[in-house]
């Protein structure tokens, strides 16, 4: 098929007479070629708008369209679109719209980690058993015992952990993630939140790569593709971290329940850790939305573009879709990620074990080094070495420092929340502050391994991935220091 090229219109062409004057426009000479000199005007006019000037266009174009649809379509007793609509009245009013969004992600976030709890215990038991088998095994073989150490304490149990820690939330959240986006409902998620992502310059779609950051960051900005905008891509990507993901989980359930729960009466006490989250969760939202901002006004520059969201119908979910695209395109492609960077850290881990220097072990000579550096953010030397040893996988923190602290030679298999205590509290002097200092370094600093590599692998750039990387820790050392510089003045002052 051919197609004849438009003729050349000359340099200077008037516009057409039912545009000249339309709408306010002055008569104008084109002096430009034609194209260029609409989106020359089209720029001009643009700064004349109003904020909301696109949705009102879109808005009074969907108005003229069901006006005309009323006239013209005639519905016998199929009240489905009536039904779709008085939900729709419901889940994205200005009302009831946040609440009822806020209260299914709790649901959401509650079956997630309540179960999530039985089958990391259960996973966690079986992981455990082969480990003793395996060095069995190897003893039985006559291996030398830094092989044995090496490959079933170091290796193995680095892997161990971040399965058992990683698997069954992700098992269990995205799988509900996906009912929620199959049955229609996430949309009117990123249609509740796009006014406030707008005015931080972000996109409405960055809520729903938020949402998938809770179950893990790097599968949170792999999300970040269903936004057009390269630049509010990028925001995403770059605060995606600030959500916590289940391999911090952990960390936080502990410290909440340890510090937090322990200093109300046991009857409120799992409600006073569950609100101590849902804090958590509040702030990390809101430093989201204050570096959105800030991007936007420095390396991002540039208004938050207008999208038009259509809500699609509601409609039955795919279980067995639903089952292939949460199990196998999310969560075992994220655990095999995770499982790559997970391993170095256990045989990390157990080098910095074992081997010794004098009369100390290298992981407790180099928390002795960084001892400094940790209480100047309200932390310790042990709490730094454990997150520079868990960059690869946030799951394996709480072992490795409770092997640092106990001078174990492996990460410890935890004895339960009051053995945990005594270890913290009793022998290393942990503090009420030391606790809130640790809650929000854990919410705020650098991202996993597995997040490092997906941003590179996202955006393709080595500076955009540093960025990512650094600017998080930088803004958790920024947070901690100075809450522990204003406690240290309270208490002088005191």
């Amino acid at each position: 098929m051919r197609f004849q090229e438009p003729p050349e219109l000359p340099s200077h062409t008037p516009l057409p007479t039912g545009l000249a004057g339309a709408a306010g426009f002055p008569e104008v000479t084109v002096t430009q070629a034609p194209a260029e000199a609409i989106l020359s005007r089209a720029d001009a006019l643009r700064r004349d708008f109003q904020t909301n000037f696109r949705d009102q266009m879109v808005e009074s174009i969907y108005s003229q369209a069901m006006a005309l649809a009323a006239r013209s379509v005639r519905r016998d007793g199929n009240n489905r679109w009536d039904l779709d609509q008085r939900i729709d009245r419901i889940v994205t009013s200005p009302v009831w719209g946040l609440p009822i969004m806020a209260g299914m992600l709790a649901v959401v976030f509650w079956i997630t980690i309540v179960g999530a709890n039985v089958f990391s215990e259960l996973l966690f038991d079986g992981l455990f058993l082969v480990e003793s088998w395996g060095v069995s095994l190897f003893e039985w073989l006559g291996a030398p015992w830094w092989l044995t150490g090496f490959l079933w304490n170091g290796v193995y149990r680095g892997l161990a952990w971040v399965v058992s820690v990683m698997l069954p939330p992700m098992a269990i959240f995205f799988p509900m993630f996906t009912i929620l986006e199959d049955l229609g409902y996430l949309p009117r998620v990123a249609f509740n939140l796009d006014w406030i992502f707008r005015r931080a310059g972000a996109h409405g779609k960055q809520s729903l790569t938020m949402a998938m950051g809770f179950g893990c960051n790097a599968a949170g900005v792999i999300a970040t593709r269903i936004i057009d905008s390269p630049r509010e891509r990028m925001i995403a990507i770059l605060t995606n971290n600030f959500v916590p993901c289940n391999g911090r989980w952990p960390t936080l359930i502990m410290l909440a329940t340890l510090f937090v729960a322990a200093e109300f009466p046991p009857a409120v006490a799992s409600l006073a850790a569950a609100g101590t989250l849902l804090l958590v969760v509040l702030l990390g939202v809101l430093v989201t939305l204050v570096v959105s901002a800030v991007l936007t006004r420095t390396w991002l520059k540039g208004a938050a573009s207008a999208f038009t969201l259509e809500l699609p119908p509601y409609r039955r979910p795919s279980i067995l879709r639903i089952l292939y695209t949460s199990l196998m395109d999310r969560t075992l492609f994220v655990l095999y990620r995770a499982m790559w960077t997970a391993a170095p850290a256990g045989a990390l881990i157990w080098v910095l074990a074992n081997v010794r220097v004098g009369d100390e072990s290298l992981a407790t000579m180099f928390a002795r080094m960084l001892q400094p550096l940790g209480r100047a953010i309200g932390l310790d030397g042990a709490v730094m070495l454990a997150y520079i040893i868990a960059i690869p996988a946030n799951e394996i923190v709480v072992p490795t420092l409770m092997m640092v602290y106990a001078k174990s030679s492996m990460m410890m298999q935890e004895g339960g929340y009051e053995a945990i205590r005594v270890l913290l509290v009793d022998q290393n002097g942990w503090t009420m502050l030391t606790a809130v200092s640790l809650m929000l370094f854990s919410l705020l600093h650098n991202p996993c391994g597995t997040t490092i590599l997906t941003i590179w692998k996202e955006t393709g750039s080595l500076r955009w991935t540093l960025l990512g990387a650094l600017m998080p820790l930088a803004i958790a050392f920024g947070v901690c220091f100075a809450l522990a510089s204003v406690a240290r003045l309270l208490g002088a002052a005191g």
